[in-house]
């Protein structure tokens, strides 16, 4: 129980920073909106999909995974910033549980990556996208499985290196070539394929589609839920153990 408690006071604490200032959670939207806005209406053609619902059936669910890694992936910036401001260093004389100094953060990033994921979907709508409640929201399980591994790992990255400087090279060598061959916005063919099928990410989005075309049954989906799923569970693990030495 206490957590819970202490998990719940560091999430209200980070998400009242986020509503004060919500500059960053805009910013990690534009770019999927740009995607949609300005790309989507080429997709029927570049896809020969027989309709627009199904270009953008296609396209949506790469998009908001592709929200989920961004959105996730940097968040360690705000820790670093912690850091050098003395908020960590404050931490330690607190009773506050360290596992939940890791856990309130992440969830604060799977909140802020479920509304942007909601308003893309909305905004897409009015171009065609026709989806079931239900698959949408297994979909959104799928994305805040995204969140809560790659937030505890930038925030892991962040305790480790604790420069910015070190940290935005590695994450964009990174997030590169894991969003390339995920195949977000176009299907992958050829030795591209093959290679993305190492790419947990690539499963995520192939089970997405799988549920946005109205497919829950597709062997894409339990089988990217349980690659996400146990791929999170090691990094909180990672994370944990980072927090709890950092913040004894």
């Amino acid at each position: 129980m206490k957590l819970l408690r202490d998990t719940w006071l560091i999430f209200q604490r980070q998400m009242l920073l986020v509503l004060r200032n919500p500059v960053w959670v805009v910013i990690g939207i534009l770019q999927p909106l740009y995607f949609l806005l300005l790309f989507g209406p080429l997709l029927k053609d570049a896809l020969h999909a027989p309709t627009a619902a199904d270009a953008y059936r296609f396209f949506v669910p790469g998009l908001l995974v592709m929200l989920a890694m961004f959105g996730s992936m940097f968040v360690g910036f705000g820790l670093i910033a912690e850091l050098r401001a003395g908020v960590i260093e404050r931490s330690r004389v607190t009773p506050v549980s360290r596992l939940a100094l890791m856990l309130g953060r992440s969830l604060r990033d799977v909140a802020t990556l479920i509304a942007q994921a909601v308003l893309i979907t909305v905004l897409a709508i009015p171009f065609g996208l026709t989806v079931r409640v239900g698959d949408v929201l297994l979909a959104y399980l799928m994305l805040g499985l995204i969140g809560v591994m790659l937030s505890a790992a930038s925030n892991a990255l962040a305790l480790k290196l604790r420069s910015e400087d070190a940290l935005a090279p590695l994450m964009n060598g990174v997030a590169q070539p894991l969003l390339l061959l995920s195949g977000i916005l176009l299907p992958l063919t050829g030795w591209v394929a093959t290679v993305a099928d190492f790419n947990p990410f690539s499963w995520a989005v192939d089970a997405s589609r799988a549920l946005f075309a109205g497919d829950p049954g597709d062997n894409s989906v339990w089988q990217a839920l349980l690659i996400l799923g146990a791929l999170t569970v090691l990094t909180l693990f990672w994370s944990a153990r980072s927090f709890a030495r950092s913040v004894r």
